[in-house]
């Protein structure tokens, strides 16, 4: 690890990958639902793949629905290993100003399944996103 580029250990394309997504508030494959306090997304990562880069600066907490593993990468530089059990929940805060910026990659041979509640009162205001990623409702 280079003290100027913590994630000099990474493959360029990541690398490169990071820095275009440094502001990407999309945080799951399709948000289901948003009201004016929430933003509910389903993440669905199929084995062998990774989501894109993404900020999380909304309070939040995520479930996940099937048993997995997946390896995070994370701004600092930071490279985590978990395995996932249904019913896995995690609840994240985020002060003015902070944030958190990474990729989970579906390392096992499962997709991996999760449900993510973003908190729309925080201390950040929310980040903008596609209507592209919103849910399509027939009519």
């Amino acid at each position: 690890m280079s003290e100027n580029n913590p994630r000099a250990h990474w493959p360029k394309e990541l690398q490169e990958e990071i820095e275009r997504n440094a502001f990407n508030g999309v945080v799951g494959s399709v948000l289901v639902s948003e009201t004016d306090r929430v933003r509910v997304w389903h993440l669905r990562i199929p084995a062998g793949k990774r989501c894109p880069f993404h900020r999380h600066v909304l309070d939040y907490f995520w479930t996940c629905h099937t048993h997995g593993k997946a390896r995070n990468y994370y701004e600092d530089g930071r490279i985590v290993e978990v395995t996932h059990f249904p019913g896995d929940t995690k609840h994240l805060y985020f002060g003015k100003g902070e944030y958190m910026v990474h990729s989970v990659e579906n390392i096992g041979d499962t997709d991996l399944l999760f449900t993510t509640v973003e908190f729309k009162q925080s201390a950040n205001e929310p980040l903008p996103i596609p209507d592209s990623v919103r849910l399509k409702v027939a009519a």
